[in-house]
């Protein structure tokens, strides 16, 4: 069963190393994009949002409306379209150049569209495969795009650094060979079923689950500690602290993807007690921040940016992982939904650090307060800004608590084996009593529906059953579900 799914696991693999290609490729390329086509930063920065927007906009439309696609053909989709983003990217500035801006726009909003589809399809197929231990499984399929960074940036800058700026079209369509290797696999490959709801007015009702809302409450938070420090470490490392941009992002900025493939790699292999791990992870996580804010010392400094990306390693597939667990039969619907949580917290956070960044810089009171400490007003606020930012695992550790105190949701299959567990001792009772052998003991039977009989509609709609109390809850110590 197992050995079936085996290149379905590698086109996975393959399809988040192809994310983390579109993810990383842009910033190596801004200031070359600036030099050679005069693109300003607004617009620039203008592919960030974008990219951003329609990530989230499929996450929202398969957060609603996944029973809407047959899943199958769109997985096997997804690294078409990453090809055809990155080719479009690479070749409509190379042949119009007077044009470039609107080719690397077009190209970028096709493969973030497969991005997010990426997000929200890829995890869902990793569970659906059978295997030993899903949660090490989930892991791994994370740590993937981790190492994909820490690739992505090491053959990048080489590659320019040897063959020049100018050629970068040409790194676009070496790394375009990443998402066809995946196309190829995944047009071999056998893939899972994976559920969906049978029509909108359900993916709604995900809401109804408090284990849920908290689950993508956490992935909003984790998505936003770690992305915060992501992008900002390179500015904080060279403003708050005074290294030099290249020692910076080498020791800085390279070493927080580095641990953060690291923290996911030593999960998947290790790894247990996902909630635990959740809580630690919060925790370390404002330690790192509180560290980066306050400590005056450069290499206390360094050691924190690298250190976050430990501690936030396991927060996104931590929470997809206690997803899975705490509503089990959710499928497609749910993933969409915690992808949506986590890009709006990957964007929330680092523009809320830059927002607060900009205000205090610009403060009379942390200008002069910057002036008694020795630091520049951009310094000051950077530090500002990431304090501030370390409310978003300070609040994480709240909703990992109340995460632990909620019940696993049980699927549908378990209740009705409970349920004919039920049946039949109250048969057992009946024929014993009719046979005189057991005179003290009253025959089970059903009473008949009241506003106070148990229904859940969630799981109603979709076995066509309800739970109903029994008449003698203590002695048969279970419902029963009616057929």
């Amino acid at each position: 069963m197992r050995s079936k799914y085996t290149s379905t696991r590698y086109a996975c693999y393959a399809t988040n190393f192809s994310m983390s290609v579109c993810a990383s490729l842009s910033p190596l390329l801004f200031l070359t994009f600036r030099n050679s086509y005069g693109i300003s930063f607004s617009l620039l920065g203008m592919l960030v949002l974008i990219n951003f927007c329609t990530q989230l906009a499929i996450d929202l439309v398969f957060s609603f409306l996944s029973h809407k696609f047959n899943i199958k053909k769109t997985v096997r989709i997804m690294p078409f379209l990453t090809v055809a983003g990155l080719v479009i990217y690479a070749l409509c500035p190379l042949f119009f150049p007077s044009a470039a801006f609107a080719g690397i726009l077009v190209g970028s909003v096709v493969f973030a569209a497969s991005c997010g589809l990426s997000e929200v399809l890829i995890s869902p197929v990793i569970a659906a495969i059978p295997s030993d231990n899903p949660e090490r499984e989930m892991s791994k399929l994370h740590s993937i795009y981790a190492w994909g960074v820490v690739a992505v940036v090491i053959a990048s800058t080489v590659f320019l650094y040897i063959f020049g700026n100018e050629n970068w079209p040409y790194l676009a369509l070496i790394w375009a060979l990443v998402p066809a290797a995946a196309s190829v696999l995944f047009l071999k490959s056998e893939i899972p079923e994976l559920k969906t709801p049978e029509k909108t007015s359900k993916a709604f009702g995900l809401f109804k689950n408090k284990a849920l809302v908290l689950c993508v409450a956490a992935i909003f938070l984790g998505g936003a500690s770690e992305c915060t420090m992501s992008q900002w470490s390179s500015s904080y490392i060279e403003n708050a602290l005074g290294i030099s941009k290249i020692y910076g992002d080498i020791f800085g900025v390279a070493m927080f993807a580095l641990m953060l493939g690291l923290g996911r790699t030593l999960y998947a292999k290790f790894g247990k007690k996902i909630e635990r791990v959740l809580l630690a992870c919060f925790i370390g996580t404002v330690v790192c921040y509180l560290a980066a804010a306050l400590s005056g010392n450069a290499v206390v400094g360094l050691i924190a940016c690298a250190l976050t990306g430990l501690c936030t390693s396991m927060l996104w597939p931590g929470s997809l992982i206690v997803s899975a667990d705490k509503y089990p039969a959710g499928g497609v619907a749910v993933y969409a939904l915690m992808a949506a949580g986590g890009d709006l917290g990957a964007s929330v956070g680092p523009q809320l650090v830059g927002l607060v960044s900009d205000a205090a810089a610009g403060s009379g009171y942390f200008t002069q307060l910057a002036q008694t400490l020795g630091m520049s007003a951009d310094a000051i606020g950077m530090r500002f800004g990431l304090l501030v930012a370390a409310l978003f695992p300070v609040i994480g550790i709240a909703i990992v608590v109340a995460l632990t105190r909620t019940a696993k949701k049980p699927r549908a299959d378990v209740l009705l084996g409970e349920a004919a567990a039920s049946l039949a001792r109250c048969d057992a009772e009946a024929i014993a009593a009719n046979a005189g052998f057991r005179p003290d003991v009253t025959v089970c039977e059903p009473k008949s529906r009241t506003d106070n009989d148990i229904d859940d509609t969630e799981d109603a709609d979709r076995t066509g059953t309800d739970v109903v109390d029994t008449e003698d809850a203590d002695r048969t110590g279970t419902d029963v579900a009616g057929p």
